[in-house]
């Protein structure tokens, strides 16, 4: 048994292998693994006895469930029209320069991974991102320049 499958049994264990189990088991293999490989997808399918279409329909609906390898620190910048009103767009620039990277892109090294994500639920302090799971609000160019530059000595 390979370490995914020795991974996905024990969530079925821990969450159950009900149809209301494959989110929870989803978000473990996330969790530890970093993302959903094609593999894993089918492999919960296999463990849940769910169609592997309705798999990989719910890991690609959900925006934090990655089901592309992403770098170590994982910046989601907030794409609602709060955060566009309040300079996303100066403050995404300000990154994608800072990394050489677009949005949607890993960095070479694959350290930084990029993407912009639905309401972070922090529009009355926008504009917003995470980095992992560390909440950054009231962004500036240089507020996020200081940011990067702390992840970049981890």
């Amino acid at each position: 048994m390979d370490p995914i499958q020795s991974l996905i049994k024990e969530l079925a264990v821990k969450h159950g292998r009900r149809r209301e189990s494959l989110l929870p088991v989803l978000q473990g293999v996330v969790e530890q693994e970093r993302y959903l490989s094609e593999h894993s997808m089918i492999e919960i399918a296999r463990e849940l006895d769910l169609p592997a279409a309705e798999v990989y329909g719910t890991a690609t609906f959900y925006s934090f469930l990655e089901h592309r390898k992403m770098g170590r620190f994982v910046i989601r910048i907030c794409k609602t029209i709060s955060c566009s009103m309040k300079g996303k767009n100066q403050v995404l620039l300000a990154i994608q320069d800072m990394l050489k990277i677009s949005t949607g892109e890993t960095t070479p090294d694959g350290r930084f991974s990029l993407v912009e994500t639905n309401c972070l639920g922090l529009c009355h302090k926008a504009p917003a991102m995470l980095i992992n799971e560390e909440v950054y609000t009231e962004l500036t160019p240089e507020k996020v320049r200081e940011i990067l530059s702390e992840y970049m000595l981890k």
